[in-house]
């Protein structure tokens, strides 16, 4: 057999780096029930209309469509590769009454021209790619405009001591082993470099399968650029902690304080 056949019979070839992303970092069904559920506590009223900044795939703006029939969503993201990985994947999945419903934009958050939404999305650390304070609050400015006047902002955001260090950290599947890789981080700048590999049984694996160059925002900064942005209200949403084994439950409650845990991820709530 061939050197170049034997590469091309690895679990690493066959494997499609969008579907394996989803597995291991997004929980569509998770976070849209969070964000219903507050939505409807911040703005009195049921959330119907989204937008999912950075998009990606839209795995979550399709499973908001599908989820119910008075639910529109619009998604954008500049990466025309990943979005017709969407299409192909998610949107040609719904039935036509669904796609009736969501549309998907090839663009740039800054510009991109969408109606008015009940609720903005940028998750998975997404606006972090913002490294400068002006660029996050022209960001933050624009995104409120993109809201209707009861409208609410979601942001996702992750901290702790070990999200300054240079670290791999490891989750196992079933099939794969997802890799977080903080390959670089720079005090001074707060500047670092992020990527994630996938790892198979059969040892092979695919190396920088995604990799983000980020500022590291603290929650003090982004709450300051929120509210210089015009905000109403900014409230952040910290994870309860399971009393049995220490680790987060699941549950994101309005807080004031947190705990100096090694790492954490909570959400920020911004009402327009």
């Amino acid at each position: 057999m061939s050197r170049a056949r034997k590469r091309s019979s690895t679990l690493a070839s066959r494997a499609d780096r969008h579907a394996l992303y989803e597995e291991s970092v997004q929980d569509p069904e998770s976070e849209l029930e969070f964000v219903a559920e507050t939505f409807e506590v911040v703005a009195g009223r049921p959330l119907e209309f989204i937008r999912e900044d950075f998009c990606g795939t839209a795995n979550t703006a399709c499973y908001w469509v599908r989820s119910d029939r008075g639910r529109r969503a619009v998604g954008v993201d500049l990466d025309p590769e990943v979005l017709a990985w969407g299409r192909a994947h998610h949107v040609e999945a719904l039935t036509a009454e669904e796609r009736s419903r969501i549309e998907l934009i090839e663009g740039n958050v800054m510009t991109a021209s969408t109606p008015r939404v009940d609720a903005l999305l940028a998750m998975n650390f997404s606006y972090y790619l913002f490294t400068s304070r002006d660029a996050l609050r022209a960001y933050f400015e624009r995104a409120r405009e993109a809201l209707v006047d009861d409208g609410v902002l979601f942001l996702d955001a992750f901290g702790g001591y070990d999200a300054h260090r240079e670290l791999e950290e490891r989750t196992e599947y079933d099939d794969f082993t997802y890799v977080w890789d903080q390959a670089s981080f720079d005090p001074i700048q707060h500047a670092m470099t992020c990527q994630i590999h996938f790892e198979f049984p059969d040892g092979s694996e695919i190396r920088r399968a995604f990799e983000y160059h980020w500022r590291l925002w603290t929650l003090p900064e982004i709450r300051e650029l929120l509210e210089e942005a015009g905000y109403s209200s900014v409230e952040v949403y910290w994870e309860g902690t399971d009393e049995d084994t220490g680790e987060g439950n699941g549950v994101y409650e309005p807080a004031d304080t947190g705990d100096a845990d090694a790492g954490w991820i909570c959400y920020l709530v911004a009402k327009r």
